[in-house]
């Protein structure tokens, strides 16, 4: 997911950008005093949302509302639109299905991925991908699904030694063999899935994020993106009361 639910640090986040550009619909780039030049987050041309057509324009204006920032992969990928649209629909059919169940009655019936699980799958294979935006920014939205400030520095190093269920590890494992070996791929791997509760359109839905994000990932390392400050410290420190 390009923003987590209930992960916002406040809608005027853009004000308080300290090392990056930051982005305000109304103002455009915005630059803190404190800084004599912006650090670009891409190496590529990056439109102002007023140059955007008005279905992106719309769609990034939704996720300042929400998340209280605009993720730098909106912004750097708006440099070609219809890729962008592409990019963004494979991206929701994959990880912006509806959920049911808790994580216990998935592991006992099989019933799919929580959201959780999804964003370890990308933080493990942005690892082994050395791509610093994925890693960066969903294993902010990993912490805060998980609510585990730990888990997504250990999955982005080495998942075997993460605090993970042996359901999880089986889960990467299959994750790690599709973005690392995918030629590999054999009836033993799903097999391995099924011994853990997983059925075949489980595997399907492990193995299309991790081949997803190979693009995301090399895309990304390709232009140079550069993942927002706020995502570095999101889900590691307690939120702040919000105020009544």
């Amino acid at each position: 997911m390009l923003y987590a639910e209930g992960s916002s640090p406040g809608k005027n986040a853009w004000r308080r950008i300290v090392g990056s550009p930051a982005y305000h619909p109304a103002l455009g780039p915005y630059l803190p005093a404190t800084m004599n030049t912006p650090l670009p987050i891409s190496r590529f041309p990056v439109p102002t949302v007023a140059e955007l057509p008005d279905d992106l324009r719309q769609r990034i204006l939704e996720v300042q509302d929400k998340a209280g920032f605009v993720p730098n992969v909106f912004l750097a990928l708006a440099h070609r639109p219809a890729e962008m649209r592409a990019f963004l629909a494979y991206h929701d059919a994959l990880l912006l299905k509806e959920e049911s169940g808790t994580l216990k009655e998935k592991e006992s019936s099989g019933q799919g991925l929580t959201k959780g699980e999804r964003e370890m799958i990308i933080v493990a294979t942005s690892g082994a991908n050395r791509c610093l935006y994925c890693v960066v920014a969903h294993g902010a939205i990993l912490r805060v699904y998980e609510k585990k400030p730990l888990v997504a520095d250990q999955l982005a190093t080495n998942y075997r030694k993460a605090d993970i269920t042996p359901r999880q590890r089986a889960m990467l494992d299959f994750a790690m063999k599709v973005c690392l070996r995918a030629d590999e791929i054999e009836e033993a791997d799903y097999a391995a899935l099924r011994a853990h509760g997983f059925d075949d359109e489980d595997a399907w839905d492990i193995g299309a994020i991790a081949a997803f994000f190979g693009l995301s990932n090399r895309m990304a390392n390709l232009i140079g993106l550069r993942p927002n400050d706020e995502f570095y410290l999101m889900g590691r420190i307690p939120r702040e009361p919000r105020q009544k």
